[in-house]
């Protein structure tokens, strides 16, 4: 085996790491969450801003496709897990860039913990709902998170390579 690969591989377990503990923690919380709750129900937390509650996504970001037929299941499913497929063949090849590998990291840690439900369940587990009067934004989960926070690192990554390229 090449040293190269060898040492591409060592750089790749804190990231493995990493999607493991997201996994853990969004499956931790949605576990805990169907314990605790019947579907619908909705606890106040902070008053006219967040709530737990239990809700159940068919679809996609914003309940994208939550109608369908049921076919989005298996499709949503299968974006996931290429998704982290190729997340890790690009962690294997970028380890050592520690932003960009977690970035990818926490992406990938959310699309299989909402692979997981989706396997499991049918469906993903939301409930953390944050709202002010009318306005409320749809409820997600500790998975739907780690993506965000994922998405948002890339662009910092990518508008610091910018900005150091000029």
């Amino acid at each position: 085996m090449p040293k190269a690969f060898r040492s591409n591989r060592r750089g790749l377990l804190p990231w493995l790491l990493l999607i493991a503990v997201v996994i853990v923690l969004d499956q931790l919380t949605k576990v805990a969450i169907t314990r605790l709750f019947v579907y619908g129900e909705r606890k106040e937390i902070l008053h006219g801003f967040f709530d737990l509650t239990l809700l159940f996504n068919k679809g996609a970001a914003f309940s994208f496709l939550s109608s369908a037929s049921g076919w989005q299941r298996w499709f949503f499913t299968g974006i996931g897990i290429v998704a982290a497929l190729f997340i890790v063949v690009m962690l294997t090849r970028h380890s050592s860039q520690k932003l960009f590998s977690a970035a990818l990291a926490l992406i990938a840690g959310g699309a299989l913990g909402n692979v997981i439900d989706r396997l499991i369940h049918g469906h993903v587990i939301d409930f953390l709902l944050f709202y002010h009067r009318e306005w409320a934004f749809p409820a997600f989960n500790v998975a739907d998170s780690a993506i965000t926070v994922g998405a948002t690192l890339l662009i910092v990554d990518e508008l610091r390579r910018v900005f150091r390229a000029r």
